[in-house]
């Protein structure tokens, strides 16, 4: 039966753990130079409404190392429910490419994407959540960590997709969340009280981002302005005056901690170069860890 990776909690947590531990096989296969080529012949069809570095980069590498081809289709190729409906777009492409993975501007598109594609679907981000990011960016604190026993992480920012997805991953993964951000920025209302009254784990919102970091072993931040948000970007700054991630700030959390951005990185804004930079930054090892969850998404989604 077709699946699709739209939400985090689209695995469950047993799901969670058998992709990181593919991910660790595959990642391993490519340090020690073995080929694994299951999807010869296969071909993913990547939609791009939103442009994004590391994205193709990651999923077209990534494909190519898996033996497949993965094709780029950006904004002036298809009009996604502009130019063409998303259900036409869907069959269509389902009938020439193996999966398809998207990034896009509208959460109701992926859904309707998922909807009425015959084959997956994987969401590269839209404007509601970024859930291989945030999966990329758990393994790499297990990695780092060899466990996810007692985490608190603190997100000192924006309230945005990508905090959705941890939010999301609340569900899935025991933990302690907190979001450090000014007032009117908070996450999505209905996902957060889900979060917070699931029991499974702690989850906060407080605007004071060095009582947030108390203890914290993961400090993550993005950019204050999210793509499509550039004209609130003025406003923004302002705003969020006091919650850039440096040196003052990275010392109140434990020695340990570990920085995370999931890129692309307004240096001297959201962070400080130093701390980008730092000796406790894992944000390009993050980064990296993209392309290796994404592969193990894709093997997961077309073999089980």
């Amino acid at each position: 039966m077709k699946r699709d990776f739209l939400h985090i909690t689209d695995f469950s947590t047993a799901e969670m753990w058998e992709v990181f531990e593919l991910t660790k096989k595959l990642k391993g296969y490519l340090k020690e130079g073995w080929e694994y080529t299951p999807f010869k012949g296969k071909t993913m069809a990547m939609i791009f409404a939103k442009p994004s570095a590391r994205t193709r980069i990651s999923f077209e590498t990534g494909m190519t190392q898996l033996g497949g081809h993965a094709i780029y289709l950006g904004p002036n190729d298809i009009g996604l429910g502009q130019r063409e409906a998303v259900k036409d777009i869907a069959q269509v492409v389902a009938r020439y490419d193996d999966i398809i993975m998207a990034r896009l501007f509208a959460h109701a598109h992926i859904l309707e994407l998922a909807e009425f594609s015959s084959v997956p679907v994987i969401n590269g981000l839209t404007d509601y959540n970024h859930p291989c990011q945030v999966m990329a960016d758990i393994f790499t604190v297990l990695e780092k960590r060899g466990n996810l026993d007692n985490l608190k992480v603190a997100f000192v920012g924006d309230g945005n997709n990508v905090v959705n997805s941890w939010l999301e991953l609340t569900l899935r993964l025991p933990m302690h969340f907190v979001l450090a951000c000014p007032p009117g920025y908070e996450p999505d209302k209905e996902l957060l009280t889900k979060a917070q009254n699931s029991g499974l784990s702690k989850v906060e919102i407080s605007h004071e981002p060095f009582e947030a970091v108390q203890n914290a072993d993961v400090i993550y931040t993005d950019v204050w302005a999210s793509m499509g948000r550039e004209t609130e970007k003025e406003k923004r700054k302002c705003d969020f005056a006091g919650f850039q991630v440096n040196l003052q700030l990275v010392n109140a959390a434990k020695p340990s901690v570990l920085i995370m951005h999931c890129l692309p990185a307004h240096r001297g804004e959201e962070i400080s170069d130093e701390v980008i930079d730092g000796p406790n930054s894992i944000v390009f090892d993050e980064a990296e860890n993209r392309m290796h969850v994404q592969k193990a998404i894709i093997h997961k989604l077309m073999v089980g």
